[in-house]
């Protein structure tokens, strides 16, 4: 279990009524009359009294209660894949080392700026109650509603996560925060899409019609004009437009089509997904998120425990007295490689060696959820 000097003087504050009723029991021990017939007695019985109250005190400090206290506050909800993924390397990292709340902001199905905003007040008011030694803030909104408007350059410190891109539109660095930004491996991607196809010229980005995915297709389409390829951005609300725009950009005379994410479509089914991926598959499909793997053939993908794990890190070094101001923030550096040889071989289309070596082979969510355990 991990201790905070910080959260160990806040908490001894609020022993001040303890320490009070002892000091007036200590006044009145002063007042008593001793017999000197029975003195040796009355000795030992307040050194024993003194003994026990001295015990007690000390095992309260040393308790779970005096434990550093740690808040995970998630942009969005439990069970959204990526969410899960920093929870989990969270979870792992800070295990039996500090007592760890969680608040869940819900703003992927709850898109309004009232709504982050509301829950940005109740996680702020969570803060107030329980408070934390260190807060792990995730993914966008959490700085943009929470953090950057109620405590930047305070006294609390915070570490970030999963911020897409750059850090920027929130005006980090603050002197009580740091973090890691999330990146997709964009030109990495890029590059195998120029290996498995010919001279490719046009492409479609399919994703959800939520902020972070806008901002994701214009790094893509900056990213890709500078080879040369035009990349054309669609986006859906519900399933249905989904399938539809699936459908179209198969259609097209096109190259490739990056399936970038489906959180954000509340209407999401999954089994109507692999069966149009499988019905009207032809083009190849690349994506960065692991669980778009079922209807995708190719994926580089971002790791989001390494975010969470990283955060953690962090914030138990900020707990061992380290400034978070003193901390650079630094992005991620690892991703996965799938491979779904179901979906490239209905397409008759053919992986180069090594891509097909290095990849983890799935089709399934089952198969995917295993590949990463």
């Amino acid at each position: 279990m991990h201790f905070s000097l910080q959260g160990l003087v806040a908490r001894v504050r609020k022993l001040k009524k303890v320490h009070r009723y002892l000091i007036v029991a200590w006044r009145q021990f002063t007042k008593m009359e001793f017999d000197h017939h029975t003195l040796p007695a009355q000795r030992t019985t307040c050194r024993r009294l003194a003994t026990c109250a001295l015990l007690l005190f000390c095992a309260s400090i040393g308790s779970e209660s005096y434990a550093a206290k740690c808040l995970f506050v998630a942009s969005y909800h439990r069970g959204y894949e990526w969410n899960d993924g920093i929870e989990r390397g969270v979870d792992n990292t800070l295990k039996g080392r500090c007592e760890l709340y969680k608040f869940f902001m819900d703003t992927k199905r709850n898109k309004g700026v009232a709504f982050a905003e509301r829950k940005a007040l109740e996680a702020k008011a969570y803060i107030e109650k329980i408070e934390p030694d260190v807060v792990i803030a995730a993914d966008d909104n959490a700085s943009k509603y929470l953090v950057k408007p109620y405590f930047k350059d305070a006294r609390l410190p915070f570490v970030f996560c999963g911020i897409n891109w750059t850090a920027q539109p929130y005006g980090y660095p603050y002197s009580n925060a740091t973090g890691i930004i999330e990146v997709a491996p964009i030109r990495p991607l890029l590059k195998a899409i120029r290996q498995i196809v010919d001279q490719p010229g046009r492409g479609v980005y399919l994703s959800a019609d939520v902020l972070t995915e806008r901002k994701d297709y214009q790094r893509y389409r900056e990213s890709y004009a500078k080879k040369g390829i035009v990349l054309q951005g669609v986006f859906a609300k519900t399933m249905q437009a989904w399938r539809e725009q699936y459908i179209a950009a198969q259609a097209q005379e096109i190259d490739f089509i990056v399936l970038n994410n489906n959180s954000g479509i509340n209407d999401w089914d999954s089994r109507e997904a692999v069966r149009i991926a499988q019905r009207y598959n032809h083009v190849l499909t690349v994506t960065n998120y692991d669980w778009m793997m079922q209807y995708a053939m190719f994926a580089m993908t971002k790791l989001p425990e390494e975010q969470g794990e990283w955060a953690a890190q962090v914030a138990l070094a900020i707990l061992d007295g380290e400034p978070a101001a003193s901390i650079p923030i630094i992005t991620n550096r690892r991703w996965n490689i799938f491979a779904n040889p179901q979906l490239l071989e209905k397409a008759n289309i053919q992986l180069p060696a090594h891509l097909m070596h290095k990849a983890i082979k799935v089709a399934s969510t089952q198969e995917i959820k295993e590949a990463k355990l």
